[in-house]
């Protein structure tokens, strides 16, 4: 009969010496995982600084500072200080990534050193270290189990696997291995270090934790915009200079008129814009329970076109829940929640009760004898149950809670006096109780197969089939099935051999770890607004598949890709699948650059340290903040504190209002600035041999870009946003036909201008002061026409901002002081009505084309095709 005690011997005694391990531990470093340097302050900084809209930002300070205008500079370069020590925060906050893998780390471990039991320091233990384990305990480095007592691992941070894993050393077996990290969730052992720090499993993650996050489709795209926009910049400037002198105008006059028209064309504020819209949207998700790490995630979850989730904990509750009930008397289904007692059980659409259903009773009876695991309930640090000892043996006594059956109760009325401890080789458990009339009840629970064997049972072949075939039912559905059965011994007769055999069937049990209510609700949002969902995770194909098919990501056409598959396919083709089981961490690393590869934009949730690098690598990392380790929200741009996964739908829509506000705000700002220059290029053609003066350009430069421009920046959502399938990630921020709507809007604003100004000319009036005048208002309506929902009284600031620099724009004319500095005249009561004219004349073409556009949405666009 096999002993509860497992012992691989001669490794077993007596551990190194104590000079031993410290000549090891001069050879081979401490137990840590190495953290690499930080980059140096002034090299950060650089990095920022070497942003192509900076440095424009940079050129247009310099320039403003040659005109002699120190306080639109000042402005200026209080934009780029905000901007780069923003961008530093941020890279600072995500280093920290490899350092929670230390904290992963056992603080301390139970050494065996020249025979005597020591506990030291985790970064103290060496290869070769005999170590100690014991229920609850975190194991401090990879290591060879020699010596086993019932030992049970929880290894689902590191493989995504749900169910704990039997560790045994047997001689003759194959060596069970541990990994650092993993925890004891029952029994006891001892080991033998393989392998510590960088070496170990936790290392060789922190390798791949390492890789710096690149940058996000925003600032891809806002770079791009930078370099096209600098060098537009440039070469429109010369030509206004060109032209000014061809038509023998002053060469200082029109140097710092080219100078202060490229200061006007650069939309400074766009960086203060964006930074406000990210901060607004950092502080909307930490009311929805998500803290946001790099405030361009944010931004980055608009742009998601795959959403790749890990399966334990994320999709699903990361909790066992015993299911489905079998016996020949029919089948039953169990509600629950986590490990509170089971809400009810359910036969044939009708709720049972123990006195109905006795075949149930005892089913889960005997599932409950032959048990190890406890129910803690919730307390006051705890909101749920609780398992104590392996989660599947929780779940069959939350099933049984939910009739009635009390596992302390069960134990006093059947005390066990023997047992036949669960090993991997035989696949069952087999205990033995006494009963109140002084026999025996034997109990035995195990997998299928090794429970339905004549040897095993006296269930006849015709019931041993029935079963077998339910089991095979439910395993293809993605179930773990335990068969039970028991069977009484007389008081004063002799027990059967070995206990294990002449046993009745009772019936089977299935259990899963069942998806969040919320899940699927999730996914359909998710496809819906065009994001294609996967599911990665290291659990067992059929398990995958059946938490896919609950949830809607595969439906019968589509195939699984395993972990043995990724190894021999190509890139090209990791891409045709959505489901991916059996997958190590370095394969969901190739599954997420399988997919960039592909063009997409990808997201990655993921509560294990298995999915650290995957997080890191992915466009945006999402961890669940209750469950996750340490290492996966550090490597996150985003945590949901709630585990929810439907606040990744609300941070998709946040995401998606951010751009839109970004785009929102490029088009208002780079509509007036190509106004500009078109007034000062045609203006003369027209008869107005110098529309502007070079004050008057910075002037309206800095009303219009100033608080109206960054106010854009707090624009709520469009309706209907997450109902456009998501855009094509190799778009420019300009393109979907907004450079069209730029230009035709600076036209607008460009006729307006010159229409009154050639009529103020033509009758008489100063023309430019009314040019200065109808040029930052129309702008100041087309601010106002931008807004998202204009019926509304949302975002009061913008409107703030729209009347006060409507009021210093018109101070710029009546002003004595303003007008000396800006070269203005004062107007009559009736030219200063044209002001008005003027603002709704911008906010009327604003909302014309806005209707324009509506009628071909964006939403039209070809984006990746999304299943």
């Amino acid at each position: 009969m096999p002993t509860e005690h497992q012992s691989a011997g001669p490794d077993a005694v007596p551990g190194l010496s104590e000079q031993e391990a410290a000549r090891r531990l001069a050879v081979h470093g401490p137990n840590a995982i190495a953290v690499r340097r930080p980059t140096p302050w002034w090299q950060r900084t650089g990095q920022q600084l070497r942003d192509p809209l900076i440095v424009v930002l940079l050129a247009a300070a310099t320039l403003t500072l040659a005109t002699g205008d120190r306080a639109d500079a000042a402005v200026i370069l209080l934009v780029v200080a905000v901007n780069t020590t923003a961008g530093y925060v941020q890279e600072v906050k995500a280093e920290q990534a490899v350092a929670a893998l230390s904290a992963m780390s056992a603080p301390a471990a139970r050494v065996l050193r020249g025979g005597a039991d020591r506990s030291v320091a985790a970064p103290e233990v060496v290869p070769g270290d005999l170590i100690l384990l014991a229920e609850g305990e975190i194991v401090p480095a990879d290591a060879r189990v020699v010596e086993a007592v019932r030992l049970l691992v929880d290894e689902s941070s590191l493989t995504g696997e749900s169910a704990p894993v039997a560790k045994n050393a047997e001689e003759g077996a194959p060596c069970a291995l541990l990994a650092a990290g993993t925890v004891v969730v029952r029994g006891r052992g001892r080991a033998v270090v393989t392998a510590t720090g960088g070496d170990s499993a936790l290392g060789r993650i922190a390798a791949m934790v390492t890789h710096a996050p690149g940058p996000t489709p925003l600032q891809r795209r806002l770079a791009a915009f930078g370099r096209l926009l600098a060098a537009g910049t440039v070469a429109l400037c010369a030509l206004v200079l060109a032209l000014g002198l061809v038509r023998g105008q002053p060469v200082e006059l029109m140097v710092v008129s080219a100078i202060s028209l490229a200061v006007a064309a650069v939309p400074e504020s766009l960086p203060a814009a964006v930074t406000l819209s990210l901060a607004l949207g950092a502080r909307r998700m930490a009311e929805r329970h998500a803290i946001v790490r790099r405030l361009p995630a944010v931004e980055t979850l608009g742009a998601v076109t795959v959403l790749a989730s890990d399966k334990t904990g994320t999709l699903t509750e990361g909790r066992m829940l015993a299911e489905r009930l079998w016996t020949r008397a029919g089948q039953a289904t169990v509600t629950g929640s986590g490990y509170a007692p089971a809400d009810h059980l359910e036969r044939a659409g009708h709720a049972v009760s123990p006195a109905d259903a006795p075949d149930l009773v005892a089913l889960l009876e005997a599932a409950t004898l032959c048990n190890d695991a406890a129910l803690q309930p919730p307390g006051r640090a705890e909101h749920a149950w609780r398992a104590v000892g392996d989660p599947t043996e929780a779940a069959l006594l939350a099933a049984a809670a939910g009739l009635g059956l009390d596992k302390s109760a069960t134990d006093q009325r059947l005390p066990r006096v023997r047992e036949v401890p669960f090993d991997p080789r035989r696949k069952r458990m087999t205990t033995v109780h006494r009963r109140p009339d002084g026999g025996l009840r034997v109990a035995c629970k195990g997998a299928p197969e090794a429970v339905l064997r004549p040897e095993v049972l006296r269930t006849g072949a015709a019931g041993r089939a029935q079963a077998a075939a339910v089991a095979e039912s439910w395993s293809a559905d993605g179930y773990r099935v335990l068969a039970v059965a028991t069977a009484d011994v007389p008081a004063g007769h002799a027990p059967p051999a070995g206990w294990e055999s002449g046993l009745s069937l009772v019936g089977l049990i299935g259990i899963l770890d069942p998806p969040r209510d919320a899940s699927r609700a999730t996914l359909a949002t998710c496809r819906e607004a065009g994001i294609t969902p996967l599911l990665i995770t290291g659990d067992h194909p059929l398990t995958a598949t059946a938490i896919a098919r609950r949830l809607g990501i595969m439906d019968g056409t589509d195939q699984v890709t395993t972990g043995e598959r990724l190894r021999t396919e190509s890139g090209a083709t990791l891409t045709g699948s959505r489901v991916y089981a059996r997958t190590s961490p370095e394969q969901k690393l190739d599954i997420i650059r399988a997919w960039h590869a592909a063009g997409h934009v990808v997201a990655m949730t993921g509560d294990g340290v298995n999915d650290g690098p995957a997080l890191r690598q992915a466009d945006i990392g999402v961890a669940m903040g209750r469950r996750g380790t340490e290492v996966a929200r550090q490597a996150a741009d985003l945590v949901l504190a709630d585990d929810n996964l439907a606040t990744v739908v609300s941070a998709v829509e946040e995401g998606r209002r951010i751009y839109a506000n970004v785009r929102r705000y490029l088009l208002y700002a780079l509509a007036g600035g190509t106004a500009e220059i078109l007034v000062m290029l045609i203006g003369p053609f027209a008869g107005l041999a110098l529309p502007l003066l070079p004050a008057q350009i910075l002037w309206i430069n800095l009303l219009t870009h100033g608080l109206p421009g960054v106010a854009l920046g707090a624009e709520p959502v469009e309706p209907g946003v997450m109902r456009r399938p998501a855009r094509p990630p190799e778009e420019s921020i300009v393109g979907a036909g907004l450079w069209s709507r730029i230009l035709a809007m600076g036209i607008v604003v460009t006729a307006g201008t010159l229409a009154v100004g050639v009529w103020a000319q033509q009758t008489g009036r100063p023309w430019q002061t009314l040019v200065f005048l109808v040029l930052g208002a129309t702008q100041l309506g087309v601010a106002l026409g931008s807004r998202s929902r204009p019926r509304s009284l949302a975002n009061p600031g913008l409107l703030a901002a729209v009347a006060l620099a409507l009021a210093l724009q018109l101070g710029g004319v009546l002003l004595p002081a303003l007008r000396s500095l800006l070269g203005t005249e004062a107007l009559a009561p009736s030219d200063l009505a044209l002001g008005w004219w003027a603002v709704c004349w911008g906010w009327a073409a604003m909302r014309f084309q806005n209707r324009l556009f509506r009628a071909a949405p964006e939403g039209r666009r070809a984006g990746p095709r999304c299943r």
